[in-house]
């Protein structure tokens, strides 16, 4: 038995919660997962995972053994970078996420690390602030952009590094030959609330804060006419269609291709919520985790965040 491989498909039936999806993360078939976490537990003379005609998760000592299979997947990670890397080319995989409405400016970070480490191959991911969290807890993601201020209430174990105030618009079509700046006039709250709108759906965080916006301008939570888990789906639904959306201004950053629509700042009240990365605390970081964290201190990084973060323009 390969007992680090058999480790890595304990950690992806725990991420991806499902026999089939795990073994396709781990580009096997689902007999060979299933046969190795058998083998997995005749190692360990325990039962791990609670089967039935669905996975069921895994047992007390079975989380044990995926904590221990966390570690050793992580630190083996590690090492291989170190060894492969020298000292001006960092090589190795890094994995960062980002809470969906953060994701433009998570792609900028990670293209711009690429560009200055070309060795370092980054995967990006859109998440939950609650499955971001999770990867982060379980070490399958390196670093997340998200609300710091959820995770520190959330008592996560977690380091963080501020990035930016996310400020909230706005968004309506205004006409395919309108000119000017896509920036528009500022909108109230309550003037939003009885417009169509389009928003995330219910278990998005950012849904929770653009509620607690709706109620504490005195309408309370508002009847989207449409609800959509994507982000690119309210950008289109406001292209296609006469509906609105409530966008950060990381979003509404991304709209200033589409000459056709404006973003109005919302006040009254104003919403600010901190977005910053984190990472889990404790451990050795990879190497291509020490290059992204390098980067944030980077006059480079710091010019992107005040062009894409999306504050409105001051006067």
């Amino acid at each position: 038995m390969n007992l680090l491989a058999s480790l890595r498909y304990l950690v992806a039936l725990d991420e991806h919660r499902h026999f089939g999806r795990a073994a396709e993360a781990c580009h096997i078939t689902q007999p060979a997962l299933s046969n190795a976490l058998r083998a997995l537990e005749q190692e360990f003379g325990v039962v791990i995972v609670r089967r039935g005609r669905a996975y069921g998760g895994l047992t007390h000592e079975g989380q044990r053994v995926l904590a221990s299979a966390q570690r050793m997947v992580r630190e083996h990670e590690v090492l291989q970078q170190e060894l492969l890397s020298s000292a001006g080319m960092v090589r190795g995989s890094l994995r960062i996420a980002a809470v969906p409405t953060a994701t433009p400016v998570l792609a900028r970070f990670a293209a711009l690390l690429q560009r200055g480490q070309p060795g370092i191959v980054p995967t990006v991911l859109s998440m939950s602030s609650k499955d971001l969290e999770r990867g982060l807890d379980s070490l399958s993601l390196d670093l997340a952009l998200g609300y710091i201020d959820r995770s520190e209430q959330c008592g996560t174990g977690l380091q963080t590094w501020p990035q930016y105030i996310e400020h909230y618009y706005l968004v309506r079509c205004r006409g395919r030959d309108a000119g000017g700046s896509y920036i528009g006039e500022p909108v109230s709250w309550q003037e939003a609330a009885a417009l169509p709108l389009c928003l995330l759906t219910t278990d998005m965080h950012n849904r929770t804060l653009i509620d607690q916006a709706f109620t504490a301008a005195g309408v309370g939570p508002v009847q989207p006419a449409i609800e959509t888990n994507s982000v690119l789906t309210l950008v289109h639904a406001v292209l296609a269609g006469d509906v609105c959306a409530v966008m950060p201004g990381a979003m509404a950053a991304t709209i200033r291709v589409h000459g056709e629509l404006e973003a109005l700042p919302l006040t009254g009240p104003e919403v600010l919520t901190g977005i910053g990365f984190m990472a889990p605390a404790g451990g050795r970081p990879s190497r291509a985790l020490e290059a992204a964290l390098a980067l944030l201190d980077t006059g480079a990084w710091r010019a992107q965040l005040a062009e894409h973060s999306g504050a409105p323009p001051s006067d």
